[in-house]
């Protein structure tokens, strides 16, 4: 078929035409993808920077405005192209249950993130118990729970996990009690005994003396080779490891200076118990 001069000067024009309004949309599409991703991170940096709010409150509306921002962004872009975004809203409501059977999982995990974020069992900071794992939470997202251990080891645990787990939080009461228990041998004076660890306990200024918590020292056991004393006191929870360590060692030395005997077994009476 042959084209004359004015044809092709109209085919010309089209396509340079099409060219630009193409080209204009990819480029309207990256900006609008540049601009939602950048948006999306500097609304979720400004939410953790509200002083306002709880720092788990922070952690998960960050995460929930950040994606919800590249959502409308990603449905922007798509309507650059011609895609009606009302029927793609309706297409996606229609398979609304075939993608909520497929992504239950993730679906579960936000939704418990929702429940944990509502009835708060934790809170950023806190160290907590979920089954076999220990650590101090350092985030609530939107599909799972950040914590680290004592050790510094990275823990990611979905909020699905989470919320079907019992829940040991150490941080939640403001008092906490401790229980120490030592062992003493039978031909020790028990009373003299008594003394010595109250008498360390009246040093330590950080326990909590009040009527219902007083300070308590009583015989728990009488083992086999030795009575066992328990002191029983209370502390602030952020103080509670360190008044541990300190009163161990504290009534260790108390012991020594008193001549307290603290009995051990023998080689020989530990391979006669397992022997037994």
């Amino acid at each position: 078929m042959d084209f004359s001069a004015l044809d092709l000067k109209i085919l010309d024009s089209s396509l340079v035409t099409m060219i630009t309004a193409w080209g204009m949309r990819i480029l309207s599409a990256l900006a609008i993808l540049i601009g939602g991703w950048t948006a999306g991170k500097y609304m979720s940096r400004s939410i953790y920077r509200l002083k306002k709010l709880d720092s788990t409150l922070r952690s998960f509306l960050g995460g929930f405005v950040k994606y919800g921002i590249f959502a409308i962004s990603f449905i922007a872009v798509l309507g650059q192209f011609g895609v009606q975004t009302a029927s793609l809203l309706a297409v996606l409501g229609a398979a609304g249950l075939a993608i909520g059977l497929a992504l239950q999982g993730t679906l579960s995990n936000v939704a418990a993130g929702v429940m944990l974020l509502i009835l708060r069992p934790f809170n950023v900071g806190d160290y907590i118990e979920i089954g076999s794992i220990k650590g101090v939470v350092r985030e609530l997202g939107l599909f799972g729970t950040e914590l680290s251990t004592l050790d510094n080891v990275y823990i990611f645990a979905p909020n699905s996990k989470v919320w079907n787990a019992e829940i040991f939080n150490f941080n939640r009461n403001t008092h906490r009690r401790l229980d120490l228990t030592f062992a003493i041998s039978y031909h020790d004076d028990i009373n003299a005994v008594f003394k010595i660890i109250k008498d360390t306990l009246d040093k330590e200024e950080r326990l909590i003396e009040t009527k219902e918590k007083e300070p308590q020292i009583f015989v728990s056991a009488l083992a086999d080779s030795g009575i066992n004393i328990t002191a029983r006191i209370w502390s602030k929870t952020s103080e509670n490891l360190s008044v541990r360590w300190d009163l161990t060692k504290a009534i260790k030395e108390a012991f020594d200076a008193g001549e307290i005997t603290i009995p051990f077994a023998t080689p020989h009476e530990m391979a006669t118990k397992k022997a037994k």
